[in-house]
């Protein structure tokens, strides 16, 4: 079994997450300026054992689609077309970075530190591959 890759796609910063080789636990991996992801993307998958992508699908509150929804369904189209045999998950990400915030905020890092959007990214990744793990 190969590793999963957990993505919390935005414009600007994209979280990063990955599985152990069993798929039972995501760790946060990093975060990477948008503008370099595909390249990023191809050496993990270069390197490791990716088993599948899971993607965070942002929503409205009311299950309608956001102003990023129309950026994440071109890059899981550009995902399929350069992997065309490493399936696709998309996870509903609604409440994923206020979960990270309370779990940054829980963990007692400074406040300074709190306010880094990137960790955010990282930790909603995390929190989006783990929610895919666990309702699988």
């Amino acid at each position: 079994m190969g590793k999963a890759l957990g993505i919390d796609y935005g414009t600007k910063r994209t979280g990063i997450a990955i599985t152990d080789a069993m798929q039972i636990i995501a760790s946060g991996l990093t975060t990477v300026s948008t503008h370099i992801l595909d390249d990023f993307i191809a050496d993990i998958v270069a390197k490791d054992n990716i088993d599948c992508f899971v993607i965070g699908d942002p929503k409205n509150l009311d299950g309608t689609a956001t102003d990023s929804t129309v950026h994440v369904i071109g890059f899981v189209k550009r995902l399929k077309k350069v992997y065309p045999t490493i399936p696709i998950h998309q996870i509903d990400e609604r409440f994923t970075s206020k979960m990270a915030k309370q779990s940054i905020l829980a963990s007692g890092i400074k406040k300074k530190e709190r306010q880094n959007k990137a960790l955010i990214d990282e930790v909603s990744a995390t929190i989006i591959l783990q929610n895919y793990l666990d309702y699988r």
